[in-house]
């Protein structure tokens, strides 16, 4: 039977503030964990100092994140249908933080000898389900917690401490850990402590930065179902989800578009720094800092572009940002010069937060109540689904036409159609028309 659903809880009560700032600060807790175990320190010190190959080493690396993004694409709308069933979200939510923080803890336990592989290969693949799992949960709460004339501010103020978060917590393990003489633990440099006490930093900052979303946030109600219960049901969600498809056209279009720009997005980051090296001839210390500050300008732009994401909607803030996305990145593959490169890497930065933003508070105006968090769900799996799309597109290209400038050109045609696919989106960000039975 099709019912006109309505979009999200109403929000008759003010908003709940320390909930809100609770929920935000999650945003800063967990960035922790994406700065320094998947991107900077512990995927160079997997690569270096464990398989002692950089070329194997970026292999495997590339393998378990792989594996992992597959895992995480399966699961991630079956878990949601299931929390849906339960009520509950709160003790998930809390269960895959908690996987993510003791991860991070064991990774101290990986010294720089080739035998630690498949213990790293475990901890590091645990802590990424953990930490992507805990996501879907906390992305599925904000519907909840800001009134829809606030929901573009909250999930861009958030997203902007994610930003921040994890810059400092970086600068933290970098000057206060790895590039320092000052050593008050007294850790062993030639085990490499020095480095491996960062994943311990890393466990620390995420525990007691997500306390406050642990205790503050208010759940919803129990349903009264049993794990094998809400199980069951959480299946039946999925598949009358499924026969019910077109009434969620709207979402799906917005899916596959995402898809299609995250890919895009996605790539530029992992390509950014071969990009920068090969072509600019920027070494380590300067691919660190434009890093740096990418993620800063990245976070302004996330902080900056909150209220318009209010004022037009998440819809049309990601056709924005999609534009500002492309033509920046267009003059990054055709300019020469290294200061160019930083200026227009700069202002691309200003569009990478508000696009990631705005896809997040997109999809908590339009998801319907009963089914968010199985939505938030298809939102990582459209994520991770075709992940391997752009670098596999951007090294085939580059293979094919010896240039790097090539090969990464090829992310335009990422960020274009998923521009086109969701000019097809409704503008509108009111009500959906759903199936309940």
């Amino acid at each position: 039977m099709a019912l006109q659903i309505p979009l999200t809880q109403p929000q008759s009560a003010p908003e709940n503030k320390r909930a809100l700032w609770s929920w935000a600060f999650y945003d800063w807790a967990n960035s922790a964990f994406f700065t320094i175990i998947l991107t900077f320190v512990f995927a160079q010190y997997f690569s270096v100092s464990v398989m002692q190959n950089e070329v194997a080493g970026t292999e495997a690396w590339g393998n378990i994140v792989g594996i992992s993004g597959v895992i995480i694409a399966i699961l991630a709308p079956i878990l949601g249908a299931i929390a849906d069933q339960s009520g509950r979200r709160k003790p998930w939510f809390i269960t895959f933080t908690l996987l993510c923080v003791a991860s991070c803890a064991m990774l101290w336990t990986i010294t720089p000898d080739q035998d630690q592989f498949w213990k790293a290969a475990l901890w590091v693949g645990l802590g990424t389900l953990g930490a992507e799992f805990a996501f879907i949960f906390y992305n599925s709460m904000l519907p909840d917690l800001a009134s829809q004339e606030r929901t573009g501010r909250w999930s861009g103020w958030a997203w902007g401490l994610g930003y921040a978060g994890g810059v400092l917590s970086l600068v933290v393990a970098l000057y206060g850990f790895i590039e320092t003489d000052i050593n008050p633990f007294n850790l062993n440099r030639d085990e490499a402590e020095h480095v491996r006490a960062t994943f311990v930093l890393v466990a620390v900052w995420y525990l007691v930065f997500a306390l406050p979303a642990f205790f503050f946030i208010p759940d919803r109600p129990s349903t009264g179902l049993g794990m094998a219960a809400a199980t069951r049901a959480g299946f039946r969600q999925l598949k009358e989800s499924i026969a019910h498809v077109r009434q969620y056209k709207d979402i799906v279009r917005f899916l596959i578009a995402r898809m299609l720009y995250t890919d895009g997005l996605a790539t530029i980051f992992t390509f950014g720094g071969v990009y920068a090296a090969g072509t600019f001839n920027m070494n380590t210390t300067e691919v660190l800092q434009f890093a740096i500050a990418l993620n800063v300008t990245a976070g302004l732009g996330a902080v900056g572009f909150a209220w318009i994401d209010d004022a037009l909607g998440g819809r049309n803030t990601i056709l924005l940002s999609l534009v500002g996305l492309g033509c920046s990145a267009l003059a990054i593959l055709v300019v020469d010069g290294a200061t160019a490169f930083w200026v227009w890497g700069m202002i691309l930065g200003i569009f990478v937060g508000p696009l990631q933003s705005a896809s997040r508070s997109h999809l908590a105006r339009v998801a319907p109540l009963h089914l968010q968090t199985q939505m938030f769900g298809l939102f990582a799996f459209s994520g991770k689904a075709t992940a391997f799309a752009g670098p596999l597109l951007v090294g085939w290209v580059t293979a094919i036409t010896d240039s790097q400038r090539w090969g990464m050109s090829t992310i335009l045609v990422f960020l274009v159609v998923g521009f086109l696919l969701m000019l097809t989106v409704p503008a509108t960000e009111k009500t959906v028309s759903g199936a309940a039975s």
